[in-house]
């Protein structure tokens, strides 16, 4: 039976993090941070790419709690220094069309903590929960949003960074004539389809990829 993403797994699984030992210290990674862990914990004021830290750690804290939103993050002692978020897709955006759609809407490491690879474990355990399997899971990169500066990278480098980094865990980048994608070649949506999804559905999604708005 599909899951619709509405079952939360059990509260003590968030207690049972992996570890990374990098450069800097240890860091816990956790698949499904609940709203009262993120509430607890301290935003990394440099994690603010997308809003000032503070304003961050208050979107997270209210996606941990949608019916269908998750948040995976890693954290050095109370201190969160990097976050994945998942969640249904807009109400007006195209994949909200497809009941099992799951947008990845951001991934971020605090610049300190950049290069001690935290941003593919990171994702390795956000992909790990079970209903992974159960979703399409998309991600729509764009390039307005890539913190150029502080990687120190160039436009297209960046963004192979971005594809590689989501190709390994199993995401494809796919062609799709959706606006905002279509508004720069940079831009990249990147999909994975879950191991339990039906064919059926994998081609409902498909038909979305042009479907000219």
């Amino acid at each position: 039976m599909l899951m619709t993403g509405q079952e939360k797994q059990p509260p003590e699984q968030e207690a049972v993090p992996d570890l990374l030992a990098t450069p800097r210290g240890e860091v816990e990674l956790f698949t499904a941070a609940s709203p009262a862990m993120l509430a607890r914990l301290t935003m990394d004021e440099r994690l603010a790419n997308f809003r000032p830290a503070k304003k961050q750690k208050e979107a997270l804290v209210s996606i941990a709690g949608l019916p269908e939103g998750r948040v995976s993050v890693a954290r050095h002692g109370d201190v969160i220094v990097a976050y994945v978020t998942f969640h249904r897709p807009h109400r007006l955006s195209r994949w909200a069309r497809h009941p099992l759609t799951l947008e990845v809407g951001g991934i971020e490491v605090s610049p300190a903590w950049r290069r001690c690879g935290i941003a593919g474990r990171l994702l390795r355990t956000a992909f790990a929960h079970p209903s992974v399997e159960e979703r399409i899971v998309y991600t729509t990169e764009y390039y307005w949003h890539w913190d150029l500066r502080g990687n120190r990278l160039g436009l297209w480098e960046y963004r192979e960074v971005m594809i590689r980094l989501f190709a390994a865990v199993g995401m494809e980048k796919t062609e799709t004539d959706e606006r905002d994608i279509a508004a720069h070649q940079a831009n990249v949506l990147m999909v994975r389809y879950g191991k339990n999804v039906p064919e059926s559905q994998k081609k409902a999604f498909r038909d979305l990829l042009f479907s000219g708005s």
